[in-house]
């Protein structure tokens, strides 16, 4: 049986550049050289897509961040550029070749399936899931509206309200709103009680993300934020929260793992937290009663199903230890592959090591790709 040749996109333009590097290098070095072809395909800060000489490698807890962003920025020597083509063909992706005469040279590399690792915006937020769409090549993970939704945290809000999914209180607004209306932003957002957290509506891995304790430091909580993002959320602290994450995995009947716990080193769990920070530690599976897990899972589901995802996706929730209150957070549709992401390690404590993780994401892919070639595209 013919290998299946693999596209493993990661890099991309967003502030969650250096997390997929780690993610890309984690998947790459688990695909099963007897059943994929790995074709590693790195989209530089720049925007520009090339195919790397060298495979991606993950940053460590003794990285910096300045370091690891100062070492992502700067291209990579040697390398080919690819192109996606934005219509169907049998060429998914093609390398750019520049010939002695200075012509061009295209190949095309014949990817079977696409595994897109970029996380945030032009990446996980459904822009190249459309353009994996045009070119009609099977891709993990959820299509475009449900990768646009589970992006945006202000949207994710409604649909999750309007599923009557816990969520903790919140107000959303965008760039022209704080430069026209700041007095009006601060009275809403302040209306919701301290302490709040305030963060950019399209982003992940805790990128300017703050902790807002005191009413004076909200002004510049919020210019931080909007750093990152024309939309902010702001939501009011769960009291006393425990941070707990489940794992969900599928199509049309999708499965939650077993939950897990992350106790910060920090006060909550920020970027430097997750990626950089030796203090943090998780526990899994997280200590709940059977009630509690089964409450976990049931929302996962829920959440999963309330944005129309498939593949896979990652939920968070806020467990109150003064109220017992639990609280939808948000849904990751592409999680964290690093060595240290919950998501693999919810699956491994499942049932389900991170070779198989990556066999079943893949299948699911091409399950849900030859759904959609059913469709009828003309009414006549």
């Amino acid at each position: 049986m013919a290998k299946l040749r693999v596209g493993v996109i990661y890099g991309g333009r967003s502030g969650e550049h250096e997390v997929s590097l780690a993610s890309g290098a984690s998947i790459l070095q688990n695909l099963d050289p007897a059943r994929y072809e790995a074709v590693p395909v790195k989209i530089e800060k720049d925007g520009r897509w090339i195919l790397p000489d060298h495979a991606p490698t993950a940053i460590s807890a003794a990285d910096t961040i300045e370091g690891a962003r100062a070492a992502a920025a700067r291209p990579v020597p040697g390398g080919r550029e690819a192109l996606m083509p934005a219509h169907p063909g049998t060429d998914t992706l093609v390398a750019l070749d520049r010939g002695a005469s200075g012509s061009a040279v295209l190949t095309g590399l014949r990817l079977d399936v696409v595994f897109p690792v970029l996380h945030g915006p032009l990446g996980e937020d459904g822009t190249v899931q459309g353009l994996l769409e045009l070119a009609n090549v099977p891709y993990v993970g959820p299509g475009v509206m449900a990768s646009a939704v589970g992006m945006d945290k202000v949207t994710m809000k409604v649909l999750f309200e309007a599923r009557g999914l816990p969520v903790a209180p919140w107000y959303g607004f965008v760039t022209a709103d704080w430069a026209r209306r700041r007095d009006e932003v601060l009275r809403r957002a302040l209306a919701l009680g301290l302490p709040l957290f305030v963060k950019p509506a399209n982003l992940g891995s805790s990128v300017g993300i703050s902790k807002v304790k005191t009413a004076d430091a909200l002004p510049a909580a919020i210019a931080d934020a909007l750093g990152f993002d024309r939309k902010v959320i702001v939501e009011a602290a769960v009291p006393d929260a425990r941070e707990i994450e489940c794992a969900v995995l599928g199509n049309d009947e999708p499965a939650a793992s077993v939950p897990g716990e992350i106790f910060p080193g920090r006060e909550f769990y920020d970027y430097e937290a997750k990626y950089l920070d030796t203090g943090s530690r998780t526990a899994i599976p997280a200590d709940l009663t059977p009630a509690q897990v089964a409450e976990v899972q049931r929302l996962s589901i829920a959440a999963f199903q309330a944005i129309d995802a498939c593949g896979m996706s990652r939920v968070d929730f806020l467990l109150s230890r003064t109220t017992g209150a639990l609280v939808l957070n948000e849904i990751n549709t592409i999680p964290g592959f690093t060595t240290i992401s919950m998501f693999a390690k919810l699956w491994e404590a499942s049932g389900l090591s991170y070779p198989a993780l990556v066999d079943r994401l893949i299948a699911l892919a091409l399950e849900r790709h030859r759904e959609k070639q059913g469709l009828r595209t003309s009414v006549l």
